[in-house]
């Protein structure tokens, strides 16, 4: 059995393997990048390290999220660079990322390889960067393809 940590954007459930997470917190002071890619949110100060903060609806092709309440930031535990360069920059620290999301779940138990392919009737964006779908408790939970949905491009 598999842990995911869940969350919503939008009406969708999306999970991520609890062991890419690294914590979940609300959100603070992002400061925008000017002449980023759009999906990039902007930056914030985590206790003296700079985080890179996606806008997960925008990467996943979607109008971009309003900051609300219930929204957090999924900061995840391999950075950016972590496939092509282990995970560590020309300043020998990790890159660190986080997912702008408009609530968060529960953590649910399910079996990975019960994951089954994503609909067909995706947009490209979403097709690219989601990995499959489980079927839980907590209903239909979207599986994110993190090295995807990191890479640039």
């Amino acid at each position: 059995m598999s842990q995911y940590a869940t969350f919503n954007v939008g009406e969708r459930l999306f999970g991520l393997d609890i062991l890419g997470v690294r914590e979940i917190i609300r959100v603070f002071n992002i400061t925008s990048v000017p002449r980023s890619e759009a999906h990039i949110r902007g930056l914030i100060n985590l206790r003296g390290q700079i985080v890179t903060i996606l806008d997960l609806s925008v990467r996943l092709g979607h109008a971009p999220l309003p900051v609300k309440d219930s929204s957090h930031i999924v900061i995840l535990k391999h950075g950016a660079n972590a496939a092509q360069s282990n995970g560590r920059n020309q300043g020998g620290t990790q890159d660190l990322m986080g997912l702008l999301v408009d609530a968060i779940g529960d953590v649910v138990e399910a079996e990975a390889s019960r994951a089954e392919a994503p609909p067909a009737n995706l947009t490209d964006a979403e097709e690219r960067f989601l990995s499959g779908v489980l079927k839980t408790d907590a209903g239909l939970l979207v599986l994110l393809n993190v090295q995807e949905l990191l890479s640039s491009g």
